[in-house]
């Protein structure tokens, strides 16, 4: 006999996004299944991923509301500036909380420590079923429901298929949702690096026509992690520089002002594109964070667009269910797609169109983009506006990205 179940809701992905959706409908009493086909040890080992994430101080938040914050208590590293320079050439824009607001504009997490809370939030929930390592290999989508058939054999039945698998969701491509997308000329080299100088809880985003340079703060006060933004036709040549040539290199980019640096972590490397479904919501499914969306890293707002997606569609779905509507309810979708349209448009509209000002070489390119900083400098409310995106609090923000439940 075939073992099944059904849920309120069935997330496919047990990625960031996926497992924190999980969690946070799990608390508000919503029975879901989140189905991974990725081997845990193998995903939360030290090597699987060096790459970091910056959680917004909207995100950290949401991750408080929820009970994740406190299983990342001091594994992380805050963020209380953000430098913007063209090379590094005079007119930086310089973001910092006034002196009385003590909140950081995020926190820097390795992405792993980030997975290991989740993972253990999530098998801590009471309402939450994870199917890990599993994978569907069947999806049926009707106006009464949905039914999915794993590899194990098991079968689930459930209100509303969340796609949540990252940039080639194959719930997405089942549903032909049409999706607008292109690949950049840059590649990202991800590393780590110790320096003379403490960063002091800076992180640093120098542009240059080849891509930008990023310096991240990590925990103790001389490490960084390094995004370095190459063309794809210089990648190869520099991730196969030894160490000491690639510090070099790199030294060059950052002009010395942390001293000297040395390579601290393995370096690797993926490409770079854009894509944005059409639209975020289908019958009896919804698309959240890359399945739906997937910009530049140029300011770290990949996954925190992707948080967004999760907060707003616990609200909507709590937010019905106590009305006495099903989680996959026509109307709440409806509600769903309006309220992350206009905000993922805009964010990934407008971290494309800085990739491309940015990657504008020569020199009056260059004099026009210094002004524009040093002009944003001085404009207090344009800065502030600027600074709130950072920090995720801009827009019509759900309950729990103030901290509070729903």
């Amino acid at each position: 006999m075939t073992p099944s179940s059904h849920f309120d809701i069935i997330i496919m992905g047990g990625g960031l996004v996926g497992l924190t959706l999980g969690i946070g409908l799990s608390k508000h009493g919503v029975r879901c299944a989140v189905i991974d086909p990725a081997q845990p040890e193998t995903t939360l080992a030290p090597n699987f991923d060096g790459r970091v994430s910056s959680i917004s101080s909207a995100s950290w938040k949401l991750f408080q509301a929820l009970g994740i914050a406190e299983r990342l208590e001091g594994k992380g590293c805050p963020i209380e500036r953000i430098w913007v320079s063209d090379g590094l050439q005079p007119g930086v824009l310089d973001f910092a909380p006034p002196q009385d607001d003590d909140t950081p504009m995020g926190i820097m997490f390795e992405n792993r420590e980030t997975r290991l809370a989740l993972r253990d939030a999530a098998l801590a929930a009471e309402n939450l079923t994870l199917f890990q390592p599993d994978r569907a290999t069947h999806v049926k989508r009707t106006l009464e429901g949905v039914s999915v058939t794993l590899d194990s054999g098991t079968q689930l039945s459930a209100s509303l298929l969340v796609g949540a698998e990252g940039r080639g969701s194959p719930t997405r491509e089942a549903a032909n949702i049409p999706v607008a997308k292109w690949s950049y000329n840059h590649v990202a080299m991800v590393t780590a690096i110790t320096h003379e100088v403490n960063h002091a809880n800076t992180a640093y985003e120098i542009f240059y026509p080849g891509g930008p340079f990023a310096i991240l703060p990590m925990q103790p006060g001389t490490r960084s992690a390094i995004v370095w933004t190459v063309p794809k036709a210089q990648a190869a040549g520099m991730l196969a520089l030894g160490e000491r040539g690639w510090a070099a290199e790199a030294q060059k980019r950052m002009g010395g002002f942390l001293g000297e640096i040395q390579v601290a972590a393995p370096r690797s490397s993926y490409p770079l594109g854009y894509h944005r479904a059409a639209r975020i919501t289908d019958t009896r499914l919804a698309l959240v964070g890359d399945a739906a969306h997937g910009i530049h890293p140029i300011a770290g707002q990949g996954v925190n667009l992707g948080f967004r997606d999760a907060a707003a569609l616990i609200e909507v779905i709590v937010d019905g269910m106590r009305l006495g509507l099903e989680p996959g309810d026509a109307q709440l979708l409806t509600r769903y797609q309006r309220w992350r349209s206009l905000d993922t448009l805009s964010v990934t509209v407008a971290m494309d169109g800085l990739v491309r000002l940015f990657d504008v070489p020569g020199r009056i390119p260059s004099a026009i983009r210094r002004a524009g900083l040093a002009a944003v400098q001085k404009m207090g409310p344009l800065k502030d506006r600027f600074m709130a995106e950072a920090r995720g609090e801009s827009g019509a923000l759900p309950v729990l990205l103030t901290g509070e439940t729903v």
